[in-house]
């Protein structure tokens, strides 16, 4: 069985380049920081649109793109997101969650109370599609919550070096934004993120920033 190709279309840089474009990335993705406290000011949707472009051309099992972008911006149903993750929350705040879990997020200042939800301008809630639909036949998908993991990866990042603040939000179980944003069953929420412009007042902990050096994340061997 033969396929159809193309020549790879690589842009070819010097080591110059290379070192320069490598620390240029990293001193930029470095000053990402998670934000909880946005403006109401709103963001040009082509940026949103090119962010989850960039997103789609993500590496992924067999090319099947096992993933869904819902674009969130009525306040109406930001409101019930809202109503619905606060509840899981707070479940989690008061026994759900071990004493270890909530003294690490101790440094954070995290609780139940999610009003960023409401006040950031968008909503992006990603879901993994563990198969897909053709008519009424299931189509396998493989390498679903990596696929969906690099996909994520990408967006934040695309986001971030477009000016753009976020939280990502992962509140257990999520299955309630399947019912709000009549999602089928087919679809898994992965993660929502809260996406605006932070408060100029906006005060984020040091602690956080404090990431582990190279010899901590990485072995040569």
């Amino acid at each position: 069985m033969s396929f159809l190709t193309e020549k790879l279309n690589f842009t070819k840089q010097t080591i110059k380049e290379m070192k320069f474009n490598s620390k240029e990335f990293y001193n930029k993705i470095k000053e990402r920081r998670t934000v909880r406290e946005f403006q109401t000011k709103k963001i040009d949707f082509d940026i949103i649109r090119n962010a989850i472009l960039a997103a789609g051309t993500a590496p992924n099992g067999a090319n099947l793109q096992p993933w869904q972008f819902v674009i969130i911006k009525n306040k109406n149903i930001k409101k019930k997101i809202r109503i619905a993750a606060e509840k899981e929350e707070e479940a989690f705040y008061n026994g759900k969650a071990p004493k270890e879990w909530l003294k690490a997020l101790e440094p954070l200042g995290t609780d139940h109370n999610k009003e960023f939800i409401e006040k950031a301008p968008y909503l992006i809630a990603i879901f993994e599609k563990k198969y897909s639909l053709n008519g009424k036949n299931k189509v396998k998908n493989y390498y679903v919550k990596e696929s969906v993991g690099i996909a994520t990866g990408i967006l934040i990042s695309c986001l971030h070096f477009s000016g753009i603040a976020m939280l990502t939000h992962t509140p257990n179980p999520m299955t309630f934004l399947n019912k709000i944003l009549k999602r089928p069953n087919n679809e898994k929420p992965f993660v929502l993120l809260i996406l605006g412009y932070p408060t100029t007042n906006c005060n984020v902990p040091i602690f956080a920033k404090q990431k582990k050096i190279f010899s901590k994340i990485a072995n040569i061997v």
